[in-house]
């Protein structure tokens, strides 16, 4: 039957009005149901009304007919339709992407992109290196499909955890209410990032001109010592919500932090707490404020004599210094303030400091700090132990308390390296210590000081990499002067005390003085000055200054003294100390050799040890040319150095070489004339001074 001519037109109506709410498969039924129901003509009809091709109307029509159920899950298509996915046509494409990017501690070691970036084009070219050729958009369907994703660096990692830390968090927490309640003060402490001063960039964006952004320098050259910096301490009171810096110029010290808190007490903390008894400071483990410093809690107990208060410290654990309130509720609004600004002088960073406020109401008080605070001061064990300090019942290492009444008075009114030395240097002076008179030693001071300058000045040009930039003085002062250089390397030299004693006399680290020591020595032997040892040792330094009050002289405990003389050893004293001081180097390097032989490995060095034996070296080389001369038998000569016929053998074997290799070949003493006990060897000594005073005019 024929189609009338009113069907197609409101086919072609009905059919515009729905098609474009359907999508392709309904579509498609939608127009086989319409075709179907017209009959025969009906597929053309709805074609031409449609406006698609018959072809499409028949693909519905079977449909209707093979498929009369909807497809699950509100599919269009049938499962399996369409191109394969890329994993399905290689099988070990999948397999091969997923071990480039497995994490390096469980992937392939010998990966190419083990130590690059893994974008998608890297893994899209070494996938098709590998012989799966892929694109960068595949890769990166593949990975989210295997649930990756683009990610950073996680802050979670913080070492590890102290068994009480948490009960260390509890304990601050109560101790802050328990001050808060009574009215004191609780201040949170740290040290702020050291800031460059000048062109440099500063982290963070701000709003400028369009095209006009602040030119900067483009690398700075900080590690050479060239630019200046400033050290912002800051000082933060929890309740007040008030903050205070102190910008420092020189060093972060235990003294520039604990000064800090002085002015902000001076200056702040006595006006907002005027009936203030005590003071609780939070800071973290390390730094300045660290509590295994013992000039931090030095300078603690000054400032508690000085205001009054008891002070009272806890420290955060390690590693959990991000938990003080000054990290977050200070130095982080800081930080924004100066965000993308250069700080070009130390009024920006003053002035940046002051400008920073919250809408929680902070304020910000900032001053500078230009006083120096040398690094090297350090406080002796006797001293520190003296100190008015109460370590709490809990966990007294972090917590503890420092009363106002003490002995540090004294000790911190002037904290200057020089005061603390002058007394002490007064003390080490002494000749019994130095071995020569105090004008002796006034000389030599004035006659090495131009070569301590010239050394001191030699080494800070290796550490800058070059000249100087800033005027000589502009900076911090040296700790160890020139007096106390040669002091400490006179006592050192003659073995009378150890080391660490010399470092809690001068109040210096070890490393400083060992330093001193080691340059000031190489100066003597330019200037041929000879330090003879002894054989006395003094371990501590009470042990010092009773021997400098009792003014005992040095007896040595072996008359090595009496055996120098010439009719003994067969050259002057003067031939017998330039023999001593040639050997010296060559003796030590053998000493080495020998030990090194007898250990099986190597010797660990420690250029500022003191080695305890009963002869000296001097003496070892003396004991040596009077065995190779034969003036008395081994144990004769032991006797008289007060050692064993074995020590005495030693140093014979030690030096014989070194001794014939300097041109000493002695010829033996006639067997008349030997000495057979001690007491003849310094009966006839005795006996040839008394003629030799009498030959005298």
């Amino acid at each position: 039957m024929a189609i009338s001519q009113s069907i197609p037109q409101q086919l072609a109506s009905r059919l515009g009005a729905l098609l474009p709410h359907l999508n392709e498969r309904q579509r498609r039924l939608l127009l086989a149901a319409e075709a179907r129901e017209l009959g025969h003509g009906g597929i053309r009809a709805v074609s031409r009304a449609a406006g698609v091709s018959e072809t499409t109307v028949r693909k519905g029509i079977a449909e209707l007919a093979n498929e009369p159920t909807p497809l699950p899950g509100g599919r269009i298509r049938r499962p399996g339709g369409g191109r394969k996915n890329a994993a399905a046509k290689d099988p070990g494409l999948l397999p091969a992407l997923l071990a480039l990017v497995e994490p390096d501690e469980r992937g392939d070691p010998m990966s190419p992109l083990r130590w690059t970036t893994k974008s998608l084009r890297h893994l899209a070219d070494e996938l098709t290196k590998q012989g799966h050729p892929v694109s960068a958009t595949t890769v990166g369907k593949l990975l989210c499909g295997n649930g990756f994703s683009l990610q950073g660096n996680a802050k979670t990692l913080e070492g590890k955890q102290h068994p009480d830390r948490d009960a260390q968090f509890h304990y601050i927490n109560n101790q802050v209410k328990e001050h808060q309640a009574a009215g004191e003060p609780v201040i949170s402490v740290d040290t702020k990032k050291k800031e460059m001063i000048g062109q440099y960039h500063n982290p963070g964006r701000e709003w400028r001109p369009k095209g006009e952004p602040i030119d900067v320098e483009d690398h700075s050259l900080f590690f050479r010592g060239e630019i200046q910096q400033v050290i912002p301490y800051g000082i933060y009171d929890i309740a007040a919500n008030t903050g205070w810096v102190n910008v420092g110029v020189d060093h972060d010290t235990s003294a520039f932090a604990v000064a800090s808190i002085r002015r902000w007490w001076n200056n702040r903390g006595k006006g907002d707490y005027p009936s203030a008894k005590r003071l609780l400071i939070t800071a973290d483990s390390g730094g300045s404020n660290s509590p295994r410093y013992r000039l931090w809690k030095s300078e603690l107990a000054a400032l508690a004599e000085e205001t009054g208060l008891a002070i009272t410290v806890c420290h955060f654990p390690p590693g959990t210094s991000k938990w003080n309130k000054v990290e977050h509720r200070l130095f982080s609004h800081i930080t924004m303030n100066w965000r993308g600004r250069p700080l070009t002088s130390h009024e920006v960073v003053i002035k940046t400091i002051k400008a920073t406020r919250t809408r929680s109401g902070l304020r910000v008080e900032a001053e500078l700090d230009t006083r120096a605070y040398p690094i090297g001061v350090t406080v002796s064990k006797e001293y520190l132990d003296s100190l008015p300090i109460q370590p709490h019942a809990i966990r007294g290492a972090w917590n503890y308390t420092i009363q106002p009444h003490g002995r540090c008075t004294e000790h911190a009114t002037d904290r200057s390296p020089r005061v603390i030395q002058s007394e002490v240097l007064e003390m080490l002076s002494h000749p019994v210590l130095t071995g020569m008179n105090r004008e002796e030693l006034t000389r030599l001071v004035a006659l090495l000081a131009p070569a301590q300058e010239a050394k001191a000045e030699q080494r800070n040009y290796d550490r800058r990499g070059g000249k100087r930039r800033r005027a000589k003085g502009a900076g911090g002062v040296t700790v160890i002067t020139p007096a106390a250089r040669i002091v400490a390397t006179l006592v050192h030299l003659r073995g009378i005390c150890t080391m660490p004693v010399l470092q809690d006399f001068l109040g210096v680290t070890r490393s400083g003085l060992q330093q001193a020591t080691r340059e000031t020595r190489a100066i003597l032997a330019e200037h041929n000055h000879t330090v003879r040892a002894i054989d006395l040792r003094l371990t501590t330094t009470q042990a010092v200054r009773d021997f400098v009050a009792s003014a005992g002289s040095l007896q040595e405990t072996a008359p090595e003294e009496a055996l120098r003389h010439p009719a003994i050893t067969g050259m002057s004293h003067t031939e017998l100390d330039a023999i001593t001081t040639r050997l010296a180097t060559r003796y030590q390097a053998r000493l080495q050799e020998i030990r090194h032989k007898r250990r099986g490995a190597e010797l660990k060095k420690d250029p500022g040890a003191v080695i305890y034996r009963k002869i000296t070296d001097e003496g070892r080389v003396l004991a040596a040319i009077l065995a190779m001369r034969q003036v008395a038998t081994r144990p004769v000569i032991a006797d008289l150095f007060k050692v064993s016929p074995r020590t005495i053998g030693n140093a014979l074997v030690e030096l014989r070489p070194l001794l014939k290799e300097d041109g000493y070949n002695p010829t033996p003493v006639h067997r008349a004339q030997r000495f057979h006990s001690a007491e003849e060897v310094l009966r006839y000594v005795e006996t040839m001074e008394e003629s030799n005073a009498h030959s005298e005019p």
